[in-house]
């Protein structure tokens, strides 16, 4: 025997499919990185990120997750609880606050010599960016760029 709301439950399942929004993944960089304090173990940094949102559509952010790599080297992974809207089309910026043992990284970069912090550094960022609003709440990003330790 078959079941009359069958037919119309997939019809409606591949209606939803075909409306559910399309999102490109945003471009996330990095502006800056201040070293706030440092030990031999641990280093604390404000890492400003720039966010360019490609869609017809604002995202509304209610965090991010990542992973940083710097030169190469595991530098911090976590997650940023700062909410925000990033509109349409737009850009916006915001700071996260990172702890991290860059021991490695640091000693990498003073071999290079007295102006070894004049130098651009190379980073890898990766992560999502976790929605608020909308059927799609997380949107995969992957950046590569370098910066200048201030």
């Amino acid at each position: 025997m078959r079941h009359p709301l069958r037919p119309a439950v997939a019809l409606a399942a591949l209606l939803a499919a075909a409306c559910a929004p399309h999102l490109e993944r945003p471009d996330l960089s990095v502006v800056g990185v201040t070293l706030l304090s440092s030990s031999v173990w641990e280093q604390h940094l404000r890492v400003r990120l720039h966010v360019h949102n490609p869609n017809d559509r604002a995202l509304p952010v209610r965090g991010i997750s990542y992973d940083m790599e710097v030169m190469g080297q595991a530098a911090a992974t976590g997650q940023s609880e700062a909410s925000f809207v990033v509109p349409a089309h737009g850009d916006a910026e915001f700071d996260m606050s990172v702890t991290t043992n860059l021991a490695a990284a640091l000693m990498q970069l003073m071999a290079r010599g007295p102006n070894a912090l004049q130098e651009q550094v190379p980073y890898r960022l990766s992560g999502k960016v976790e929605l608020s609003q909308g059927l799609l709440r997380s949107i995969p990003f992957e950046q590569r760029g370098s910066f200048r330790l201030q």
